[in-house]
Order: C-alpha cells, then sequence, then structure tokens
C-alpha cells in the first residue's frame, strides 16, 4: 500500500511538471512575433507592392483619331498640317504631346500619326492596327467630331454602332499591343464651337459651304427648329463621351481625359481662321496641354 501511494505521488508531480513545462513552451511559442502566422517559427515574407500599372512617362507615341489630329486648317486653307498636330507634331510653338514627353531628337522615331481627315469611328479599328503594330507605349485617341457632324441629325451614327466600333479598336490594339497604354480625348463640345464661331462673319460665311452642317448649318438661325437641332447633336455628342469613358474604364491601361476637352472654351484665337471650327495652332497647343497634363497626372482625371 505504501509503495503504491508512493508511486502515485510521483506520477502526480511528473504530470504536473510536464503540463507546466508544456504550458510554458506554448506561451512563450505564442508570443513570438516573429513566427508566421503557421507556427513554423520562420519570419513571415512581405509582398512587394505592385508596380503602377500606368506609366507616367512613356517614350514611344502614336496617334489615331480624325481632322483634328492631322492640324487640319491650322496651317493652310483645306489642308493637312501634321506638324502642328496636338499629339505628335513637331512645331516648337505647339510643343505636342510628343514633344512633351520623348523630346524633338525622339519624335522622328518613335512617335507616328495615323489620324485621317474625314474619318469617324468606323475606321478607328483599322487606325488601331496600324498603331498596333509599331508596339507603342502610348496611343492618343481622339475621335468623334465627324460622327455627329452630317448633313443632317438623322445621319448620326447611333450611340450603340458608336460603341461597337470603338470596343472593336480597343481589341484591335490589344491582339498586337496588349500593354499599350491609351490615352483617349472627349469629344469638343460642337454646340460650343458654333456659339463661338457664330460671332465672325467670315465664319459664318465658311460654313455655308457644308461645315458640319447638322451643327453649323443655317448657323444665325435662331427658331425653336433649329435650337432643337442643334440639341440633338449636343446630346448625341455628350453619349458619344459616355461611351468613350464606359469602353476605357473596363481596360486598365486606358485614360479618358475627364471630359477636359468637351469642357474646354476655345476663343475664337484657338480656331482656324479659315474654317471657325478646327483648332488653330494656338488651339492645338491647348489641347496638347490638356493631354500632358492628364497622361502625367499622377491620378486619372475625376
Amino acid at each position: 500500500m505504501r509503495k503504491t501511494s508512493r508511486t502515485r505521488r510521483s506520477r502526480s508531480v511528473a504530470g504536473a511538471l510536464i503540463a507546466a513545462l508544456l504550458f510554458a513552451t506554448g506561451a512563450l511559442a505564442g508570443c513570438d512575433s516573429s513566427s508566421d502566422s503557421r507556427g513554423n517559427g520562420a519570419p513571415a515574407k512581405r509582398r512587394p507592392a505592385p508596380a503602377p500599372v500606368w506609366d507616367r512617362s512613356p517614350d514611344s507615341i502614336a496617334a489615331v483619331g480624325d481632322s483634328i489630329t492631322r492640324g487640319f486648317d491650322a496651317c493652310v486653307v483645306l489642308s493637312d498640317c501634321p506638324e502642328v498636330s496636338w499629339a505628335t507634331g513637331t512645331d516648337a510653338g505647339v510643343r505636342s504631346l510628343a514633344l512633351r514627353l520623348i523630346g524633338a531628337p525622339a519624335v522622328a522615331e518613335r512617335a507616328w500619326n495615323y489620324a485621317r481627315t474625314g474619318a469617324d469611328i468606323r475606321d478607328l479599328p483599322e487606325q488601331m492596327a496600324k498603331a498596333a503594330a509599331r508596339k507603342p507605349e502610348l496611343v492618343t485617341v481622339m475621335v468623334g467630331a465627324n460622327d455627329a457632324c452630317r448633313d443632317s441629325t438623322a445621319q448620326m451614327t447611333p450611340v450603340e454602332g458608336f460603341r461597337a466600333s470603338f470596343k472593336a479598336s480597343m481589341t484591335q490594339l490589344r491582339r498586337t499591343a496588349p500593354k499599350a497604354q491609351v490615352y483617349v480625348s472627349s469629344v469638343p463640345d460642337l454646340k460650343r464651337l458654333w456659339s463661338t464661331g457664330r460671332g465672325n462673319p467670315l465664319g459664318m460665311q465658311i460654313w455655308k459651304l457644308g461645315i458640319c452642317a447638322s451643327m453649323l448649318g443655317n448657323a444665325d438661325d435662331e427658331s425653336p427648329k433649329a435650337q432643337q437641332r442643334r440639341s440633338l447633336v449636343h446630346e448625341r455628342v455628350v453619349a458619344y463621351n459616355d461611351v468613350l469613358k464606359d469602353v476605357c474604364a473596363k481596360d486598365p491601361r486606358c485614360r479618358y481625359d475627364g471630359g477636359a476637352v468637351f469642357d474646354y472654351r476655345f476663343s475664337g484665337g484657338q480656331l482656324s481662321r479659315w474654317d471657325w471650327f478646327h483648332p488653330s495652332k494656338s488651339g492645338q497647343g491647348r489641347l496638347a496641354e490638356i493631354a500632358y497634363r492628364n497622361v502625367t497626372s499622377a491620378k486619372p482625371p475625376a
């Protein structure tokens, strides 16, 4: 009996010591902040912060779009003047986006202009294919004015057709240049251009030749019917800009200008003295400023 009692006491003491040792070991392990969540004692590794998707200093640029990007009527009447293009021009007075980003020596080799006077959204996929073949780091897009500028409002490009063509353009680009960044300019406010240019007698006469008849036709007519026609054009341009914004937002490497060009109030001196519709050299410079500000901004436009 004594031996059994002594044995039991020995076992109880041993058990208590083991329990205390296990508790201490567990407590120390639980307080070790250097161990990872798996409890293997190895320090937890911090994952590096992901690199920003948008590169604020691209070193090659391709431009697509319409007559504005070709510098139409900015130098000579009824002629393209790509050297003053807001996107890829070489004119030091304009200081195009390309000049500001990559410098004059590099523009000839690393800036390409595939825009075409008279182009509308249906021409954009083909232009995008040409731009993508260059593998540029940045593609600029300015298109839509010709989709609203028709002989009549009934001929304007339908909004869903505009959307389909722009989506097809982005798909075309991504097939060949998946990492190219895209800067999308909003369509200018055609109604504001009408309001600005109609004060010039020469401009009014030139508009009678058929420039953007849906908006500028019978420019001095302020009847309810004429006002309704201009409002329809204005609403269509707003809808086009909504499409550009929506489609661009679905691509992490695309940046819309936030409506900056649509909101810009071109003065008389910033419009062509030959048609009072296209930007002059001064107007091209303003477009370049807007683009450079948005491309180099740390955050996209609101």
